[in-house]
């Protein structure tokens, strides 16, 4: 299972909302060039970089800052928040996004994620299926959509999706454990799928777990930044893991 941890970008700064709601934002690090330098230095291979006032704006804005780790760290970056048009995502790749994510995008505009999917393959194409009580949430997750999460999950699954995302908003950055049972429902109903975790990591004995469920990657977020989980214990994690 990959190790992921997060980095959310407001006014060019490191922070962590809760539940996705932006007046809860807590400022951690002014440079998240730093943090993601601390995260190679410890082995760590991937990187889960949210633009969140890409998300808000409808456009994507702190590529600046994508293209600075990109350039300066090895980490293979994947990218959302605000990824609306062709041109937004010509920028995220040409500053050294491997992946990108889209969500609202695969709600609202299906045939330009579809479109998406075709051009650049389903490796670079990573679907977001974020949810409140198991109802899709877009915009930033300001709203919810109409869209089920599992149908939504399996109808793009058909379209050849590989790389899925998926956040219970209410456990985001609440610190009391990811959601187990939703991630082995949608593994159980949704075979082959590479399924990321998201929201709720808060403690070290959760990942092996995450792993056992069949989860391909996790990512963390606030449990690193409020020193729940230690970069060095992540490390050791992914040295066993490799073995």
């Amino acid at each position: 299972m990959r190790i992921i941890p997060a980095i959310d970008i407001i006014d060019g700064h490191c922070v962590r909302l809760s539940k996705g709601d932006y007046s809860t934002k807590k400022i951690y690090n002014e440079n998240p060039l730093e943090i993601a330098k601390q995260f190679e230095g410890h082995g760590i291979e991937y990187l889960h970089l949210v633009d969140l006032d890409g998300a808000k704006s409808k456009h994507i804005v702190n590529h600046k800052i994508l293209e600075q780790i990109a350039s300066k760290t090895s980490l293979k970056i994947d990218f959302g928040g605000g990824l609306k048009t062709d041109e937004d995502l010509r920028i995220a790749f040409e500053c050294g996004a491997r992946q990108i994510t889209g969500g609202s995008i695969a709600v609202k505009e299906k045939e330009t994620f579809a479109k998406w999917l075709h051009v650049y393959g389903t490796d670079k194409i990573i679907l977001g299926a974020d949810a409140l009580h198991e109802k899709v949430a877009v915009s930033g997750w300001q709203e919810e959509s109409n869209e089920k999460l599992l149908p939504f999950i399996q109808s793009y699954q058909k379209a050849g999706i590989s790389y899925v995302i998926c956040t219970d908003i209410s456990k985001d950055g609440m610190l009391k454990g990811p959601s187990f049972d939703l991630y082995q429902k949608i593994i159980a109903k949704v075979p082959d799928l590479k399924l990321i975790a998201s929201g709720g990591v808060s403690a070290f004995d959760e990942l092996p777990r995450l792993a056992e469920i069949g989860c391909e990657g996790t990512i963390i977020g606030k449990a690193i930044y409020e020193n729940r989980i230690s970069l060095k214990q992540l490390e050791t994690f992914i040295v066993s893991y490799n073995e």
